[in-house]
């Protein structure tokens, strides 16, 4: 069970991160590599990395560090998960869409979860058996999935479609898709946030990586939220995630799991 000091930790990390991020965002000389994945990396990743890692180091030397730029393993003890900048595409086009990820998780399973937005000025934060918060005017406010029963009037939300079709999966996307009300693409960490919230119903998505999943994992699960993998398991160690309310996500994952709803040979649904 993680410790009031653990949150107190992960939302210290964020503010670290947050110091960073706003004073590169935006800026005229931010640079920007791409890593061998194709993906794109800016000198803020890495510095926030860096920045989270020597904080970690020095109040918890004994805990493990996993993230994103500079790597290393979810050990059966304690492990610290970070994305330095979830979003990262957004953060240098100047979209202000993007988050850093804290997540405590020990022996294997997330206990604390932090996803920090300081363009949006927003934050949402959870700890095992202490619920889901963000901040709000007059102070905390407590997080609650919806109560959406059914798949036809549910609001779904992917980060976009073409990774389904690069994973040969997209005719599973779409036979989810067109038994909703509504998706759209709010994608990476706003969707899994706005899933607590219970502003929206469904996140589906076919890859993740540990430092996507473990912050926002927490954080659905403590609003009374299921975070799982495409095939039921856990999404840490699994492929892809679906996260919504319990009400919904088995009927969702019968459409989108590999195994229950058949592959990409399927005929394409109209749309």
């Amino acid at each position: 069970m993680p410790t009031p000091e653990d949150l107190a930790l992960a939302r210290e990390l964020a503010d670290i991160a947050d110091a960073v991020t706003v004073e590169r965002f935006r800026a005229r000389d931010l640079e920007v590599r791409r890593k061998p994945d194709r993906t794109p990396v800016t000198d803020a990743d890495l510095a926030v990395e860096k920045a989270v890692r020597a904080a970690v180091e020095e109040r918890r030397p004994g805990d493990a560090l996993f993230g994103e730029e500079q790597g290393g393993e979810i050990t059966r003890g304690r492990t610290w998960v970070v994305d330095p900048i979830d979003g990262t595409k957004n953060f240098l086009r100047g979209v202000p869409v993007w988050a850093t990820l804290v997540a405590l998780v020990e022996d294997g399973r997330p206990t604390v979860g932090v996803v920090s937005a300081p363009a949006l000025r927003k934050r949402w934060w959870a700890g095992l058996g202490q619920g889901a918060w963000t901040a709000g005017p007059d102070g905390p406010v407590a997080l609650r999935v919806s109560e959406v029963e059914h798949l036809a009037d549910a609001y779904l939300s992917t980060t976009e479609l073409r990774t389904w079709a690069a994973c040969q999966a997209r005719d599973r996307y779409l036979r989810l898709a067109d038994s909703c009300w509504q998706d759209r693409a709010f994608g990476d960490f706003l969707q899994y946030c706005l899933v607590a919230e219970g502003t929206i119903d469904l996140v589906a998505e076919p890859i993740v990586s540990p430092w996507d999943v473990a912050a926002v994992r927490i954080l659905v699960e403590e609003a009374g939220g299921v975070c799982t993998d495409l095939d039921g398991r856990d999404p840490l160690e699994g492929t892809g995630v679906l996260a919504g309310n319990p009400r919904l996500h088995a009927a969702a994952l019968s459409l989108v799991s590999a195994r229950r709803g058949g592959g990409e040979g399927d005929r394409e649904p109209n749309r």
